[in-house]
């Protein structure tokens, strides 16, 4: 591990080790034998189709990068299911780095350049994000069974910056796929004088990242990505409707706007993971369930351990035995994959 992982490895253990104790610090009478009774009463059955709902998504995402693929490579999508189960495999088990492989295998399998297919993962996550966006702002706008919960308020203003947030990267998003060329030569020009350095790998990652986006390559392609990726955040949804309502008291009313909400502290949450044992997108998920959900604590806690079972790690299985037939390790592919972008820059 190198000593930059190591050292943000330990910021993160530390955080989340605050936030754990806060929360925890609150539950001075925690019911152990409470937890393992909801945990044991959940409906195995609905959890089992919040797993199946997940698994959908890999296929969906599978389809979405053939698309971001069209203009380079016509690719078959079974030989993009795989490097999706395995790839997010390598995220549960070895947290954000792993991101890097499953640019790395369809990169080494269909013979195109790493950087292009991590161009392409950029361009993914924006869609992703900007489509998770557009669902919590309109859920906080205007789904009326919110406006009765706790920090609705905040929630809403939260939702607003995020909408301005979004619109402003959408903007420079915009201009780096219209005039790639000329936004690195403005950045160049404004940073190297100062700092020579960042200015050249901020150009070098600029043009890559354009050339990314011109995978989007006519407005056909955009509807379909766009599409896409709201049906893919809107299956996430529905499995997490499937989770709560495994569960009796007031999670099994939940709504899907109200899903929404408690996807979004998990998303919020995941910035801070450790590998295997996640971390923050169960506090996240936890805390909002006690707070706004008024979920007693057992409760609040079975729930939030399976939803990040269901959403994070119930790949795994799935993904390993995917990685042992065709022979790949994971470790090995992402530390290939990190030595080949070190290489590339």
């Amino acid at each position: 591990m190198s000593k930059k992982r190591l050292a943000i490895s330990l910021v993160i253990v530390a955080v989340l080790a605050a936030l754990a104790y806060l929360q925890f610090r609150t539950w001075r009478h925690f019911r152990w034998d409470v937890f393992l009774y909801h945990t044991r009463e959940a409906n195995p059955w609905k959890i089992a189709f919040g797993v199946a709902l997940i698994y959908w998504t890999y296929y969906l995402r599978a389809i979405r990068w053939k698309v971001l693929l069209r203009p380079t490579k016509r690719v078959p999508i079974r030989e993009l299911t795989g490097p999706m189960f395995i790839g997010f495999t390598g995220v549960a088990l070895l947290g954000r780095p792993g991101d890097l492989i499953r640019p790395f295998l369809i990169s080494k399998r269909q013979e195109l350049s790493l950087p292009s297919q991590i161009a392409v993962l950029a361009v993914e996550r924006i869609f992703d994000i900007g489509c998770f966006a557009l669902l919590l702002l309109v859920d906080l706008l205007f789904a009326p069974s919110l406006r009765e919960l706790p920090y609705y308020s905040e929630f809403r203003f939260a939702g607003i910056m995020l909408a301005f947030v979004v619109a402003a990267a959408a903007l420079v998003v915009f201009l780096i796929w219209r005039k790639t060329e000329a936004f690195a030569n403005w950045v160049d020009a404004k940073l190297s004088r100062a700092m020579p350095k960042l200015a050249r790998t901020l150009c070098e990652k600029i043009k890559t990242f354009g050339e990314g986006l011109h995978t989007i390559h006519d407005l056909g392609s955009f509807f379909q990505l766009l599409g896409l990726s709201m049906a893919i955040w809107v299956i996430i949804a529905y499995a997490y409707v499937q989770v709560t309502h495994a569960y009796a008291g007031h999670l099994k009313h939940m709504e899907f706007s109200h899903v929404l909400l408690l996807m979004s502290a998990s998303i919020a949450g995941s910035l801070l993971q450790l590998p295997v044992v996640g971390g923050g997108s169960q506090l996240g998920t936890i805390g909002v369930l006690r707070a706004v959900f008024n979920v007693h604590e057992e409760l609040a806690a079975s729930c939030g351990l399976m939803l990040w079972l269901v959403t994070f790690v119930a790949v795994v299985p799935v993904g390993l035995a995917w990685a042992r037939l065709e022979h790949i390790s994971l470790t090995k592919s992402e530390k290939e994959a990190e030595q080949e972008v070190r290489h590339e820059q």
